[in-house]
């Protein structure tokens, strides 16, 4: 075989080989299209689909700053932020908050989980990170992490008429319409304080009915500690009177027990002006009958009085300003006179 013949019988085969590899030539595949996140007006304002997904999710909180002035503030403030207790006079602590609301539709109406996570700072290094509230809610079942009815209470900061601890791991059925509602729940009261010599594992039983009638609002809770063989019952009520709201709260208490332990009884009153459009003020007064405890009862010799004046001020939408004043009175112990600044931006 000549030369010629060797250059065109390569030239054939690299002519087929061509040919080959055109035929069988890779061709990119078009891009997905992007998901954007698309808004979801369903369960109000907020809420976006999670992509690829029919679960709407809303995520919102806020960041707090607060100074306390009490006598032993920075005792105070340990309960709620986790700082070495001390004789101060006055402690600041900082607070973030952010909470996760997922909503569906089923056969059974919305599917909503939470999830709230809350840090408590008294400062850089003395720092509290826990879970504020967790649960399940369908159809009026609620079973998780969350709060009582027993956090409820009037809006100034005077009223001192709800349980010494109102988040608990709880099971409870609510029915509820747009005026009204009516509950009962079942709680573990393990965190709680305990009387009569019980230990931790305590649990009871709560129920509520609340709704409004005409300008008027009203809401009855009661808690029957189990393992105390104690119960408490608490009524609120609130309606517009000239130019601000009031509201009056009452509480009986048969003994210290996990829903109530102030007092053997309670009434508490408020009136909320609202001076301008940013601007309210709230005087507030409650008076304590059988106040503190004696072994496992009321002292039945020793009752109690406080005043407070709690100031709102909304700079912008979403930061506002607090600042409370409180003065407490009570038979055979010294009066202590406590306050806070608070600022606060929501999201």
């Amino acid at each position: 075989m000549n030369i010629k013949s060797i250059l065109l019988a390569a030239a054939a085969a690299m002519a087929v080989v061509s040919g080959a590899q055109a035929a069988d030539a890779i061709v990119a595949a078009e891009p997905e299209p992007v998901e954007y996140v698309r808004v979801c007006d369903a369960y109000g304002t907020g809420y976006f689909y999670i992509p690829g997904t029919e679960t709407c999710l809303k995520i919102n909180g806020y960041i707090r700053l607060q100074v306390d002035v009490a006598p032993n503030a920075s005792s105070i403030s340990a309960s709620g932020g986790g700082s070495v207790p001390n004789d101060s006079d006055w402690d600041a602590r900082t607070r973030g908050q952010v909470q996760f609301t997922a909503k569906s539709d089923t056969e059974y109406g919305p599917l909503t989980g939470l999830v709230v996570i809350q840090t408590n700072a008294d400062n850089a290094t003395d720092q509290k990170a826990q879970l504020d509230s967790a649960y399940i809610d369908i159809a009026g079942f609620r079973a998780g992490l969350f709060y009582s009815w027993w956090d409820d209470g009037l809006t100034g900061e005077t009223d001192d008429i709800g349980s010494p601890v109102t988040l608990h791991n709880s099971i409870r059925y609510q029915y509820e319409t747009s005026e009204f509602y009516a509950g009962i729940s079942v709680d573990e009261l393990e965190d709680s304080p305990f009387y009569h010599g019980e230990a931790a594992n305590n649990w009871g039983v709560g129920v509520a009915v609340a709704g409004r009638a005409g300008v008027f609002t009203y809401q009855v809770t009661a808690g029957y500690d189990t393992d105390n063989e104690e119960g408490a019952v608490r009524a609120m009520g609130t309606v517009p009177i000239g130019p601000g709201i009031l509201s009056l709260a009452g509480i009986y208490s048969s003994n210290p027990n996990a829903y109530y332990n102030k007092a053997e009884w309670v009434v508490a009153g408020e009136y909320a002006v609202k001076a301008t459009d940013k601007l309210k003020f709230t005087p507030a007064f409650q008076y304590y009958g059988h106040y503190g405890i004696v072994g496992d009862e009321f002292n039945d010799d020793n009752d109690a009085w406080k005043v407070g004046l709690t100031i709102d001020y909304q700079f912008v939408d979403n930061f506002a300003a607090k600042i409370s004043l409180q003065y407490l009175d009570p038979d055979g112990a010294e009066d202590v006179t406590s306050g806070f600044l608070r600022l606060q931006r929501t999201f």
